[in-house]
């Protein structure tokens, strides 16, 4: 029985706690940004440099080049990562990424392995908390995970940022944007400048970034407003973004990293909810919003890394420390606390030190190995309170200690074993508190206030993991991995719903996923096929259920299955041009007799999200001109009935399938000056996005965005 433990495990090949950092053997850069050979490319999922086609498990590596072709067409990054990660469910186009689950759970998202989610109350607003302008790259690990804790029970997602590319003292590019609406111009036009300066100067290097961006109106396929709730219309965003290394000598070097963001809606409308059983979308009247504005209102990112090589007998060094803190406002709920109307943001703040060791075992080419050993520290507080006062969730201040070792053998320089054991010892600390009361949409109380005595909730648990990887022949490299991730469950959603007078008796046990993966990846000449198949289990659920009686979610604690595979293509057509395509599709049922093993009831879409088609081509006809399609097709998905009243539940709804196009080009009109040209839904299609179609909320009941134009120059000096 997993009673109030937390089980930490690492994925197969894929570290302990550290940041993910990734580079190129070479510094060529592909034109057409195709993707790399494995061997290429080097991913620090172990806290030291290993190269992808050493890692047993599913990982997509988006590259800087990708980010810059995706940008051109719009700079929001839950858009970017739905179209270039197989497996990741469609973007919302809203400031939140609730229900963008990967592989059907929920996922970790950092900045250089500095975690910004925030699962003790997971707001599911953390993929929005940097501009992709400062990214050299995006790695996406699948599968449940848990390298830097709490939240990964799908996987991971780790910003990595810039460094330094030129060796002069002070070089830097400037870019300048402008965007708006093709089916209505009016109020639609809005603008970004961003502005970086990087540098050499003898042991020293550094990058300063910053960003301004104000959006439009956004208009849907005939010009109509799309409904302000949460939308990324009319939002002022700002990041700025400092690095500084300094290289000790050959084996040593100390870096620190800043990074703030800020992103919110400063709308002139007031929402006009949607009547989704006549098909009529949300949309607004002019007038000032209630509440404040909505969205991050100052995220912030403090790290500082110091790496050491060649120690005593080979040994390497990783030490960290960390400060991130967050600030995420939410939508004005009308009527539902104590009566009145009440709008909720959630307060994060983590402290943590991290201290890996790397050290040889064997050195021989038909056997080589190292083991790598440590412990990370992470102290997390983290509240929901409304923004006039009252307590909704009460503040929890955790505590976590883990000591961990981890082993990686090459052995006949083909086949590769890694296997982990993490101790995982938490703390959750709660003061006394008293719930809020709740009412529903007709008045009547639908939880009443109670007072509840606080007090610790203690977690312990030792895991492991396993993984295999065969690459002596490049047209068939199978792998496979076991891998663990955990959740606290959300205890803070459990906790402002407590329906008992002490925390004790509140059900806060963790939810512990076991998660198998099997693929293999082919390499022929200029073709990439990857093809995996998964699937996690857990004891316990995390699902939210409608009640239809109360007008409020409640997770489900059910066991729960879910499987899926995905599939993925790069072919190098021509010297000058490229296509690429992917399918992903995932399945999930809850056993919700307990019975051990009578998967009965889906999931809903908030966790399970529709059959996914990508595709891509990219084609530079001139050496000065490069034009690339994008294609994201998301299929329809229909699971469940619809209620007495002829509507379906909250986050059941059936979801229509959707296609979309977008077209970016650039243009070099000069050595050090480029021309941009993005569409955004090239053919306007009129669709409601996946999120607007299964959440079944009419506030949120919003078209997707017709088609865009984005315009821009680029001048490096």
């Amino acid at each position: 029985m997993l009673h109030r433990k937390l089980h930490l495990l690492l994925i197969a090949g894929c570290g302990i706690t550290a940041p993910l950092m990734a580079q190129e053997k070479d510094h060529k850069k592909d034109t057409l940004g195709t993707p790399r050979a494995l061997g290429e490319i080097v991913v620090s999922a172990s806290r030291k440099p290993v190269t992808l086609d050493n890692v047993p498990s599913s990982v997509t590596v988006i590259s800087r080049k990708t980010l810059e072709n995706d940008m051109t067409v719009n700079t929001d990054v839950t858009d970017i990562l739905a179209r270039e990660v197989p497996g990741l469910a469609p973007g919302t186009q809203t400031n939140s990424n609730v229900g963008q689950s990967l592989r059907g759970r929920s996922v970790l998202i950092m900045i250089d392995g500095v975690p910004q989610s925030t699962p003790l109350r997971n707001g599911e607003v953390d993929m929005r908390s940097i501009d992709p302008s400062v990214l050299e790259r995006v790695e996406v690990l699948k599968g449940a995970t848990a390298i830097y804790g709490n939240g990964a029970t799908g996987g991971l997602i780790n910003y990595i940022t810039v460094t330094p590319k030129e060796d002069k003292i002070l070089s830097g590019k400037t870019m300048i944007n402008a965007t708006g609406s093709l089916t209505s111009i009016k109020n639609s036009v809005g603008g970004r400048l961003n502005q970086v300066l990087q540098g050499k100067y003898k042991k020293f290097d550094y990058v300063v970034s910053g960003v301004a961006e104000q959006t439009g109106e956004f208009k849907d396929a005939k010009g109509k407003l799309v409904g302000p709730n949460y939308s990324l219309g009319e939002t002022d965003s700002y990041n700025a973004f400092a690095k500084i290394g300094y290289q000790v000598n050959s084996r040593q070097r100390i870096q620190l990293m800043y990074n703030y963001y800020r992103s919110q809606q400063n709308s002139n409308y007031t929402l006009v909810n949607g009547d989704i059983a006549k098909g009529i979308p949300a949309s607004g009247v002019l007038g000032k919003p209630a509440g404040v504005p909505t969205g991050p209102r100052g995220n912030q990112t403090l790290h500082l890394e110091y790496q050491a090589d060649s120690l005593i007998g080979g040994t390497s060094l990783s030490a960290d420390a960390y400060y991130e803190s967050r600030d995420d406002i939410f939508y004005v709920s009308f009527g539902r606390f104590e009566g009145g109307d009440g709008q909720s943001h959630t307060i994060d703040k983590k402290k943590g030190l991290r201290l890996m060791f790397t050290s040889p075992l064997s050195n021989k080419p038909a056997f080589n190995g190292t083991l790598s050993y440590g412990a990370d520290l992470l102290n997390n507080v983290t509240s929901q309170p409304l923004v006039d006062g009252r307590i909704w969730v009460p503040e929890m201040n955790m505590l976590n200690y883990a000591p961990f070792a981890e082993t990686q053998w090459s052995l006949w320089q083909n086949l590769i074993l890694k296997a982990g054991v993490r101790v995982e010892k938490v703390r959750v600390s709660v003061d006394d508190y008293t719930t809020l009361q709740l009412t529903n949409a007709n008045g009547t109380v639908s939880a009443p206030s109670i007072a509840v005595k606080g007090g610790d909730l203690d977690y312990t648990a030792t895991l492991f993991n396993a993984g295999i990887r065969y690459n002596r022949l490049p047209a068939f490299m199978p792998y496979f991995s076991f891998s663990q991730g955990f959740s606290v469950s959300d205890v803070g959603l459990a906790l402002r719903d407590a329906k008992v007078n002490d925390i004790k008796k509140i059900n806060t046990e963790a939810v512990l996923v076991n998660n198998y993966e099997l693929g293999f990846v082919s390499e022929h000449k200029k073709l990439r096929f990857e093809l995996s198949g998964f699937i996690s289990t857990s004891k316990l659920g995390a699902d939210m259920i409608f009640d239809p009686n109360t007008d409020l979610f409640n997770v489900s604690r059910t066991p729960e299955r879910i499987y899926g595979f995905e599939a993925s293509a790069q072919y190098q057509l021509l010297h000058n041009l490229d296509i690429s395509a992917s399918y992903s599709f995932v399945e999930g049922k809850a056993d919700t007799a307990k019975t051990g093993g009578s998967y009965n009831v889906y999931l809903n879409g908030r966790r399970i999200a529709p059959p996914k088609v990508t595709g891509s081509i990219a084609y530079r006809p001139l050496p000065a001109l490069e034009v690339r399609l994008q294609y994201m097709g998301v299929n329809g998905r229909n699971r469940f009935e619809k209620n007495a009243k002829g509507v379906y539940n909250g986050n059941e709804g059936k979801v229509s399938a959707y296609n979309l196009v977008n077209l970016n080009a650039s243009y070099k009109v000069a050595p050090r000056t480029l021309l941009t040209l993005g569409i955004d839904n090239l053919f306007n299609e009129d669709y409601f996005p996946a999120r607007s179609q299964w959440f079944m909320q009419p506030g949120f009941y919003s078209k997707g965005k017709g088609a865009s134009f984005n315009v821009g120059i680029a001048v490096n000096y």
